[in-house]
């Protein structure tokens, strides 16, 4: 389980996530199994499937937009970037099991200083707050990042209230980049 949580604001996101991975009944916990990476200019924060997590953050290479494209970088996100996101998971044999309710899995985006949650429905999403969260500690990180937290403290605060958030934090941050 995880908690990642994001927060853009005047042109720069910060993106925070927890270390702890469980599959079945073990905990797995490394720092060469970071859940937001940097690839291609993307941040990626992925919950749920660690199948597909894997595949959209290790071997998919997210496609880069022209100056053009960049006016729109939501329209973008579901005209390019999604349709690349199935392909990779059909081309690596990623299908949620679906007799597992809890199967899928839920993205958390950032690029050129933009955010988006992207669902297993490949479903695109915003939201006027800046502030996002994927992941069952999710909830109460959100709570407390809507109260003034800060990333680190709401990642505590998820911590304090979720047997499947634990240390240490990864904090990463991208900035809107100058045209």
């Amino acid at each position: 389980m995880t908690t990642i949580v994001g927060v853009v604001k005047n042109g720069h996101v910060i993106m925070g996530a927890d270390s702890l991975v469980t599959a079945g009944v073990r905990k797995h916990i490394h720092s060469k199994m970071p859940k937001i990476i940097n690839n291609n200019g993307y941040l990626i924060g992925g919950a749920g499937d660690v199948e597909a997590c894997d595949i959209l953050m290790y071997i998919w290479i997210p496609p880069v937009p022209t100056i053009a494209e960049r006016k729109n970088i939501y329209k973008y996100m579901i005209t390019d970037v999604v349709p690349s996101m199935r392909e990779v998971l059909e081309e690596n044999g990623y299908k949620p099991d679906p007799s597992d309710k809890e199967a899928g899995f839920e993205m958390l985006i950032a690029f050129d200083g933009e955010l988006f949650n992207i669902g297993d429905d490949f479903s695109v999403l915003m939201d006027e707050s800046g502030i996002y969260g994927v992941g069952s500690g999710s909830p109460f990180a959100l709570g407390a990042l809507h109260e003034g937290a800060t990333v680190e403290r709401a990642l505590e605060h998820a911590e304090r209230l979720s047997p499947y958030t634990a240390r240490p934090w990864q904090i990463v941050k991208q900035s809107k980049q100058s045209k």
